[in-house]
């Protein structure tokens, strides 16, 4: 029999899914509302709150009936993974739909309405960062992986590989052996990571019959090199000889290569930090 927990709504972690339930929903509805968000980037904006206002709610609704406990999975990593996500997601349509849809200068109301849209989006970004802040796990706590340091960047990494496919141009790298190394890196480490993220919150790493924390320094180390390599060749192949064409809208291929450059050096920072706070966790452990 299901038990209503308060404290799902009342606690600073439940008002700040409520804040991201209720800003997301205004953000899609606005925009909704103005029936401007034709094409790839819109669809990605809508789907972003949508997405994040139905799980958010769905989290809330699980934790108000304690039913996640019904659930075969690490419900902790499972929020921890999607608040990081989420707060990802957003930020992103945060910045691409006010760049895409929103002309100076701005004074019609459809206008006034995509600024608005804008506005909640910026906030529901907050509320979520607001609640990887309170769920991450404080230092030396390793019992829920995805809410560390190293497993929020794990999400990170993921998702900034996600953006890196979405630049990526078959025609662009097709021949190239540098691009294509680069484009293995990319997959390679997204590969790994993803599977790091779905086995933590399945419990599956358990089973892994290995030092699982002592394999993960090592991928991460291997990660770093790997996306280093990548970082050198990925613009030395993509600009050799070309430069940046006039006019360059922004489906230029020579924009897609740059975002690419820098998702990549994002991307590199983030192996690194994962590194080092992987090496504290598993060799520098403070004594009991």
């Amino acid at each position: 029999m299901a038990t209503l927990n308060l404290r799902a709504l009342t606690s600073w972690v439940g008002i700040a899914r409520l804040l991201a339930v209720v800003l997301s929903c205004l953000s899609f509805s606005l925009v909704a509302s103005t029936g401007r968000f034709g094409g790839p980037y819109g669809a990605w904006c809508m789907f972003t709150w949508c997405f994040c206002f139905a799980v958010t709610l769905l989290v809330l609704l699980l934790e108000l009936l304690e039913l996640y406990r019904l659930l075969p999975l690490s419900w902790d990593d499972f929020t921890s993974a999607f608040s990081m996500l989420a707060a990802l997601m957003v930020f992103t349509s945060s910045v691409v739909f006010p760049a895409t849809f929103i002309s100076s200068p701005c004074s019609s109301s459809q206008c006034a309405r995509q600024a608005v849209a804008t506005t909640t989006s910026c906030l529901c970004f907050l509320a979520y960062a607001l609640e990887v802040s309170l769920t991450r796990a404080k230092p030396g706590d390793i019992s829920s992986f995805l809410s560390t340091v190293p497993g929020l960047l794990k999400v990170f990494e993921a998702y900034v590989a996600c953006l890196i496919f979405s630049l990526l141009d078959t025609a662009r790298y097709r021949g190239e052996s540098g691009l294509m190394w680069c484009v293995a890196v990319y997959s390679i480490c997204f590969i790994f990571t993803f599977l790091i993220i779905i086995f933590t919150i399945g419990r599956c790493l358990t089973y892994i019959p290995c030092p699982l924390e002592k394999v993960l320094v090592g991928y991460n180390a291997l990660a770093m090199l790997m996306y280093l390599t990548a970082m050198i060749l990925w613009p030395l192949y993509s600009f050799r000889g070309q430069g940046r064409p006039d006019p360059c809208g922004k489906d230029c291929w020579w924009n897609k290569s740059l975002g690419v450059t820098f998702l990549t050096i994002f991307n590199l920072i983030a192996y690194l930090v994962d590194l080092v706070y992987s090496t504290r966790m598993v060799f520098f452990r403070a004594p009991p």
